[in-house]
């Protein structure tokens, strides 16, 4: 949870390679991110995790996009400090807890949310869908509530979402689209400025 806050901007890469994901992991830890998220979308996802937690020790790497206990548990093996759902996941919660690592469940609707901070942070996914009002209406019948927006969250709103009272966001496509690493990274740094400064 501490990680979760201090870190704020967390970003989830889902490309097609394992070594995509590397090339953009470190582009993140040269724009002073601390968290990264490798979704199991992407082939050789969990040597990805592996390659990272050896090449960046000072990097806290989590898997996402976890549903089964197989998965959860390849994560575990791989080195991941953090596990993620998209969407109720008690599999994988149950590997979480087995090993004492933390778990990001996913959901959208306040039952689902509800039963996941009850247990820990939680993921809000898609996130677009509702927008940061559709969190501050959340957390208005869930005061205190640690959830992470993720799914359609743009890094030019990322202060807007902070500002809605999320814990922290989690950047996708926004972040790990084709086109220029270099330009999105930068714009990562512009929207840790931003925050900030909210």
């Amino acid at each position: 949870m501490e990680q979760l806050r201090a870190s704020r901007i967390v970003p989830v890469v889902r490309v097609a390679t394992a070594d995509e994901a590397l090339e953009l992991a470190g582009r993140c830890v040269r724009a002073r991110l601390k968290t990264i998220e490798f979704t199991a979308t992407t082939a050789g996802w969990a040597e990805a995790v592996r390659a990272a937690r050896a090449e960046w020790p000072e990097l806290v790497v989590g898997a996402g996009t976890l549903r089964s206990r197989q998965d959860a548990q390849c994560a575990v093996e791989a080195g991941a400090q953090f596990l993620v759902s998209p969407l109720p996941a008690p599999a994988v919660r149950s590997v979480a807890e087995w090993h004492g690592l933390g778990f990001i469940e996913g959901g959208f609707t306040p039952a689902e949310l509800a039963a996941a901070t009850a247990l820990g942070p939680a993921k809000l996914f898609p996130a677009h869908v509702g927008g940061p009002a559709y969190l501050r209406s959340l957390l208005a019948v869930l005061p205190g509530a640690a959830i992470m927006p993720t799914g359609g969250v743009r890094l030019d709103d990322a202060a807007q979402w902070l500002a809605a009272g999320a814990v922290a966001v989690g950047l996708g496509s926004d972040l790990t689209a084709d086109g220029d690493l270099t330009e999105r990274v930068q714009r990562v740094e512009r929207a840790l400025s931003a925050v900030g400064d909210a």
